[in-house]
């Protein structure tokens, strides 16, 4: 892979401990990738309307077994009852996989059962009983296509406060984003409500430039010609591809400036691949250690 932008001296640091997201149909992608991800990556698996059961505690497991750790996501508005909610809990418990969950509330518009946002799933009770330490929740830089950003607040304030009172840890995993002004801005506005989570920015890994305008705009996300530029490439060459080498040096460069914004990392969706992403990634910190230019 060729590169040409300069990395930023903090850039490592922020790149290394990184976590990746992966759907039920990845395993074989895992498999591939196995070589290039760090031992004890956090690897969140997906809770999609496509996928079943067997699907998702199959590539639980196997995240267990090649020696990452799995986050498996708990999709509150697909859960039908808390039977279902149960069931799934105690079969990746029996694959060792709930210490680490993602609780989010999930793409459909009327809730499948009785959970109707995350915070409602969090305060059952049900996670701890099944062994979860860490709770991963989400989180909004740039907003909600459908909700408002007074409630994101208030739910972001009330899961943090809900899982404190549980003696649960709490991460904040962010949708992704392409500019890392309105980034900067709103991990002050967390830590300016007290809140000092881990916060763990979502960040697309390299991949076809068409692909990614597609997931930004169906999540609400920016994508003006002057952001995508920032973030280094252009609306006029949609067959290309494009990496977060910019955006990473910049948002590094940016957070080393900036002490209150205490622990930060990425997490990388792998709209192109979980190999394509790990060994993007440990490029660009063998780029950083040699002090190349990339």
């Amino acid at each position: 892979m060729a590169h040409s932008i300069p990395v930023s001296p903090h850039a490592a640091s922020l790149v290394n401990g990184f976590s990746l997201e992966m759907t039920g149909k990845d395993i074989a992608g895992l498999e591939e990738a196995r070589e290039t991800i760090p031992q004890g990556t956090k690897v969140n698996v997906t809770f999609l309307g496509n996928e079943d059961l067997e699907m998702r505690v199959a590539a639980a497991k196997a995240v267990k077994e090649m020696g990452f750790v799995p986050v498996p996501h708990l999709s509150a508005r697909r859960l039908e009852s808390e039977a279902q909610l149960e069931e799934f809990l105690a079969r990746l418990q029996e694959v060792g996989a709930t210490e680490h969950v993602f609780a989010v509330g999930g793409d459909p518009a009327e809730p499948a059962g009785p959970y109707p946002d995350s915070l409602t799933l969090i305060r059952s009770g049900v996670l701890q009983k099944y062994g979860a330490r860490e709770v991963s929740i989400a989180g909004y830089p740039e907003g909600h296509p459908d909700i408002s950003d007074d409630v994101l607040w208030r739910h972001l304030d009330e899961k943090v406060l809900a899982l404190a009172q549980q003696g649960l840890d709490a991460v904040i995993l962010t949708q992704f984003a392409f500019d890392t002004a309105p980034v900067m801005a709103w991990i002050d506005a967390v830590r300016a409500r007290g809140i000092d989570a881990q916060i763990r920015i979502g960040t697309p890994g390299p991949a076809g430039v068409k692909r990614l305008l597609g997931f930004a705009r169906r999540f609400g996300i920016g994508a003006n010609a002057m952001i995508v530029k920032k973030y280094g490439f252009s609306l006029t060459n949609l067959m290309g591809t494009a990496g977060p080498d910019r955006f990473v040096s910049d948002l590094a460069t940016l957070l080393a400036d900036d002490p209150k914004s205490g622990d930060v990392k990425l997490h990388f969706y792998t709209f192109g691949g979980l190999a394509a992403t790990s060994t993007w990634a440990r490029e660009f910190v063998a780029a950083q250690s040699s002090g190349a230019r990339r």
